[in-house]
């Protein structure tokens, strides 16, 4: 069973394994998602994206916007693979790719991720902290909900940690969805909740509450144990 990780760091790295471990497995359309709002991504793709350097050239990362591409490429130097704003003039899905990462799309961008998944067919597409359901964008109704069931669940979310008030959702492929919940100031987060599906509302009060928590659904970090480290490393990317 994978821990929940210490530090953002360590996060990154379980997320690669995840990754690779559900594209092994056949999955096709995949997410990951770090629930942070300060979490600038730039330098989370610059340490996530190396786990897929071997596939070379036939690696394609998009970007939202050129800006973030052009940024990308003067910071990272030289890389085998093909970097892009979503938007860009050459931004086309090329035959020789067969992996391709969307870094940070939001939900302006759901056209545009949503036709280039479908021109890249059965080859594999990797969403890095996906922005895509702002209801402001999507909507709540009927146009939102066939969003949902005609693209976004199709993604699987290979791995996921977003923590809340005193509690952490957590999930790394092939491991079920947990919940772990911080007992005392003090001790350790203990897992508490394993499921097969992503505990929300209802389901995840009832879990918080059998834990002993209040029922909490706001994405607040503690600044202490576990989520200080994720802090400290968050003002460290934000300078």
């Amino acid at each position: 069973m994978t821990q929940l990780p210490k530090t953002i760091e360590e996060a990154i790295e379980q997320a690669k394994l995840a990754t690779k471990a559900a594209l092994a497995d056949g999955y096709g359309r995949l997410q990951v998602e770090l629930q942070f709002q300060e979490l600038k991504m730039l330098p989370v793709a610059e340490q996530f994206i190396p786990a897929f350097e071997d596939w070379g050239s036939q690696l394609r990362v998009y970007f939202p916007d050129a800006g973030s591409a052009a940024l990308a490429r003067r910071d990272w130097g030289e890389k085998p693979y093909t970097m892009r704003g979503i938007r860009d003039l050459n931004a086309e899905i090329q035959p020789e790719d067969q992996l391709i990462l969307f870094v940070e799309p939001s939900s302006v961008e759901v056209p545009e991720v949503e036709r280039l998944c479908q021109v890249a067919l059965d080859r594999p597409v990797v969403l890095l902290n996906p922005r895509m359901e702002d209801i402001v964008t999507i909507g709540i109704g009927l146009a939102g909900r066939q969003l949902r069931e005609r693209f976004l669940n199709l993604f699987l979310s290979c791995y996921y940690l977003q923590p809340l008030q005193s509690a952490v959702v957590f999930r790394a492929y092939p491991s079920g969805w947990q919940v772990w919940v911080e007992q005392t100031p003090e001790a350790d987060f203990t897992l508490v909740s394993e499921t097969p599906e992503k505990p929300v509302g209802d389901a995840l009060d009832r879990i918080l509450a059998a834990a002993g928590d209040a029922p909490d659904s706001e994405i607040l970090p503690r600044k202490k144990g576990f989520l200080a480290s994720m802090q400290e490393f968050l003002r460290a990317l934000s300078q």
